[in-house]
């Protein structure tokens, strides 16, 4: 087994990973990179040596493991595109997105290079794309390998908690085991119940290492967090102030929007309009609709009937008054520049009464991150775009991460027993904790952190 990273960088950056197993090559995640531009975002798809591709597996649809998907699939037109059902059904919808997004960093930010594809080429790309539902041994060969009497490799989606549709992925070999877990909570959320990972052994573990930089306190409860975000909800609406949330559009949207549910039904908080941005309605559409195949804590809450959303138009948030209370519910979590998340938080900062709360991982290079790290009455480089800000709302941070934290993981690895573990999906930093960690905890197992383009050959069987 020869297992590549393709990442371009050494931090969170692009997944991708391309795996040769008994003669069959499988290319795990085609993300993009949320902090570069242009092709420099890509994975390092030229580092894949010439000859076939058999299958492209996508563990779900965030940006950063599903956005160069079309990319992947132009350059290997054989290859098979595997992923959830639930997955199936938000992935044209993601890269359609994507391509609205890149023509318009193009005119705006004179990115020559945009759009990379083509929304001709994510129709083109629809019928290759199959989806399967959890727990579902799959081959995947290429089809003239099969013919040939090659025996071929399989794949099974285990349910990873993480956002609708997400999964690890057990790559099953003749002689070999690899078992990848893609982004996982191993914590039930709002609405998602924890990752299904109960049973997993594996030769070989592919392992994300997101919140290796991050301790959780022995005495933290999501619960009690969760109070706390309701708690500075309230105490903002009662200033006449407005809160805005900067979440991601799948996943974080809809977490918090079920808490906000749960809230109001619960008298906690006062029932509200909540605006959010289109894609955001578009995938809590999704969530409410494939509810039922869902492992999920209430799902019988359907959060399009149980809230008053509205969608806030291009434009609207520069005429829109902020008296009285308002709670937005906005796309991006990171604030990128051109988006409501961004402008909105423009309007927020000069005045004490409103609340920026920040409820999932915000890098310290964004305008979010940035925002973030601020302090009041102090002036700031918030973005390009805006240059420099003076903060005066509040601004604070709730650990409602859909990430698996640290120690959790590392439990996980002892009960997957694998001969080798393979670190990626985090800052160097959260790397090097978890290989320090690990060869402590488990001085057998065998740990490799390859970096950016480097092909890592675990010894997994003899």
């Amino acid at each position: 087994m020869r297992i590549s990273n393709l990442n371009p960088a050494h931090d969170i950056g692009a997944s991708s990973w391309l795996i040769d197993i008994e003669g069959h090559r499988l290319l795990l995640d085609a993300g993009t990179h949320p902090k570069r531009e242009g092709r420099d975002a890509l994975p390092l798809y030229e580092r894949i040596p010439a000859g076939e591709l058999d299958a492209i597996v996508i563990s779900h649809c965030h940006h950063d493991h599903v956005g160069s998907l079309p990319i992947a699939a132009r350059r290997y037109p054989g290859a098979h595109v595997l992923m959830t059902e639930l997955s199936y059904f938000l992935v044209e919808r993601v890269l359609h997105n994507s391509v609205n997004v890149m023509v318009r960093q193009r005119d705006e930010l004179g990115i020559r290079e945009y759009p990379l594809y083509s929304h001709d080429e994510v129709d083109d790309l629809a019928p290759r794309i199959q989806g399967f539902r959890y727990e579902r041994e799959i081959e995947w060969a290429a089809h003239h390998k099969m013919r040939a009497g090659f025996v071929s490799p399989t794949i099974e989606f285990r349910d990873a908690g993480h956002t609708l549709g997400a999964a690890g992925v057990m790559v099953r070999g003749q002689r070999e085991t690899l078992f990848y877990t893609g982004d996982v909570s191993f914590h039930d959320q709002t609405l998602l119940k924890a990752a299904r990972f109960e049973d997993v052994q594996a030769d070989v573990l592919l392992m994300e290492t997101t919140r290796g930089n991050r301790q959780t306190p022995a005495s933290f409860t999501r619960e009690a967090e969760a109070e706390r975000l309701a708690e500075a909800i309230r105490a903002t609406l009662k200033r006449k102030g407005s809160v805005l949330i900067p979440s991601f559009a799948l996943g974080r949207t809809q977490e918090i929007l079920g808490l906000l549910a749960l809230l109001m039904r619960s008298g906690h908080i006062r029932r509200q309009p909540v605006y959010v941005s289109g894609l955001g309605r578009v995938f809590t559409e999704i969530y409410d609709l494939e509810a039922h195949r869902t492992h999920r804590q209430h799902s019988n809450l359907m959060l399009n009937q149980a809230l008053d959303l509205v969608v806030l138009e291009r434009g609207q948030i520069d005429q829109m008054r902020l008296t009285g209370g308002r709670m937005f519910v906005l796309t991006s979590g990171m604030m990128s520049e051109n988006t409501a998340a961004h402008d909105l938080a423009l309007r927020f900062m000069g005045e004490e009464r409103h609340a920026i709360l920040f409820v999932g991982y915000v890098d310290p290079q964004t305008p979010g991150g940035r925002l973030k790290a601020s302090h009041p009455g102090r002036p700031f480089l918030f973005s390009r775009t805006a240059g420099e800000a003076v903060r005066r709302c509040e601004v604070a941070e709730f650990d409602l991460t859909a990430h698996a934290n640290r120690q959790d993981l590392v439990d996980f690895v002892g009960q997957v027993a694998p001969r080798t573990v393979v670190l990626g999906h985090g800052e160097p930093e959260a790397q090097a904790w978890f290989e320090t960690t690990l060869r402590k905890r488990f001085p057998k197992i065998k740990c490799l952190r390859p970096g950016p383009g480097e092909t890592a050959e675990p010894v997994a069987y003899g």
